[in-house]
């Protein structure tokens, strides 16, 4: 079983959805934690929440724009400041943007989705990597989806994002695996976080529960992935065990994206 006694990861979005479940599943396995998200009061909920599960735990958390590199800048070096390293980052914080059709998309949404989704990304590889570098160890998870590995209608900005996070996923691990950093990319389908719960909402707010199961029935394990699931794989990634997976982009679907 992997641990992370004396291990620092820093886990952007962490506030709810696959962040939370990341922070959840590496505190129970020892981790210290350096929590990032915009949005204040649901940070110190989810701080609240692994504290009670989890008293042991080490963290602090960093209220945090990462569209804006300054904040990302800040949180990189309140993680030094606490812990002295980084051993892991979770690059994970991202929204959908609007289900719009590509030519009527707004193009001031676009780019907060680029800002959010893709620049962010960049900006974490960007203050994260060369201390890595400089300690000869580290694991980057980027967060893309499986939008990041094929189409989807009506949602061009994160579909473009998330292929780009992919993207630099790869660069960065032919780049810098030399150096004992490995970078891989998760792309999970539909998991039951507040993202995807929304979705469902969009398509039927009178019962968001038709989509859903709708939905399920046309993955091959006729259910929706949880959040823990995700998060399972992306502990593995972000351990010592990861010692051979570099710059790969994991679908976490159930194996939905192989049926089209």
């Amino acid at each position: 079983m992997s641990t992370f006694n004396e291990r620092t990861v820093i886990i952007t979005g962490a506030a709810m959805g696959l962040g939370l479940a990341a922070a959840q599943e590496l505190a129970s396995k020892g981790a210290n934690l350096a929590l990032v998200d915009f949005n204040a009061d649901a940070l110190e909920e989810a701080k609240a929440s692994l504290l009670i599960s989890y008293p042991a735990v080490k963290l602090i958390t960093v209220v945090a724009d990462v569209s804006d590199e300054a904040a990302v800048q800040n949180y990189v070096e309140q993680t030094i400041q606490a812990f002295e390293k980084i051993d892991g980052f979770y690059n994970n914080a991202g929204i959908e943007g609007s289900q719009t059709a590509l030519t009527e998309y707004d193009l001031d949404l676009f780019k907060k989705v680029i800002d959010i989704n893709l620049l962010s990304v960049q900006y974490g590889l960007r203050h994260v990597v060369p201390l890595m570098k400089k300690q000869g160890y580290g694991r980057i998870v980027n967060v893309a989806s499986v939008a990041g590995i094929r189409g989807l209608p009506n949602l061009a900005a994160y579909v473009a994002t998330k292929h780009a996070v992919a993207g630099l996923t790869k660069v960065a691990a032919i780049e810098y695996g030399k150096d004992g950093v490995i970078t891989n990319a998760i792309a999970p389908g539909y998991i039951l976080t507040p993202m995807v719960e929304a979705v469902f909402r969009h398509i039927n707010p009178e019962d968001p529960k038709v989509p859903e199961v709708a939905s399920a029935q046309n993955n091959p394990l006729k259910r929706i992935g949880l959040p823990k699931e995700v998060a399972k794989v992306v502990a593995f990634l972000l351990s010592e065990e990861c010692s051979y997976v570099n710059g790969q982009v994991i679908a976490i679907d159930g194996g939905q994206s192989n049926e089209y």
